[in-house]
């Protein structure tokens, strides 16, 4: 596992709430006991981004789960953003290599950290055949680690039945964020 984790930041608290007033209650209870959120989609429609801001100002790390898909040029130029707004982690969808690389390329030389993610954890093999591969779930989530190690990407957003099969194929430096802690 990457070093330059510390401990304290590898528990992130998920402020997957759709109220600003809600994310901050859950923040005050935890006080210094956590240093990390996330803040997704949810919450950025909410004012989550000024929400961000405000954890940063407060030595807090910010994970923005936004799960960006698009062309490149608009991947790379959100990112871009994403890195100068000062968040620590970002999601991309790692359905291809080209919009994999446009995030490298838009996060520049900033600290941000790129995570792909791998398949929704809600969708089923069935799902997967609808949206036309003919992988099961397991082998799309390790094809898609691989083609985010192979753009540059830190790691990957992946199920945790699924960490070593990652671990394996593309090695210990590469990040592995495991979803599912209910508060």
């Amino acid at each position: 596992m990457s070093d330059d984790i510390q401990l304290r930041d590898r528990l992130i608290v998920a402020l997957d709430m759709p109220t600003v007033e809600e994310a901050a209650r859950l923040v005050a209870q935890l006080q210094d006991g956590v240093h990390f959120y996330k803040v997704g989609l949810e919450l950025l429609f909410a004012g989550g981004l000024d929400f961000a801001q405000h954890l940063k100002a407060h030595g807090k790390r910010v994970f923005l789960d936004m799960k960006l898909l698009d062309i490149g040029n608009t991947v790379e130029r959100a990112v871009a953003n994403a890195a100068d707004f000062g968040v620590d982690f970002l999601t991309i969808h790692g359905h291809d290599l080209k919009t994999l690389r446009a995030a490298i390329v838009g996060r520049g030389n900033s600290p941000l950290k790129l995570l792909a993610v791998t398949v929704l954890t809600n969708l089923s093999a069935e799902d997967i055949k609808q949206q036309g591969s003919s992988m099961t779930p397991g082998d799309l989530v390790l094809h898609r680690a691989r083609l985010a190690h192979e753009a540059g990407f830190d790691g990957v957003i992946a199920s945790g039945q699924e960490a070593a099969r990652i671990r394996k194929a593309v090695g210990p430096d590469f990040l592995i964020v495991t979803p599912g802690i209910r508060l």
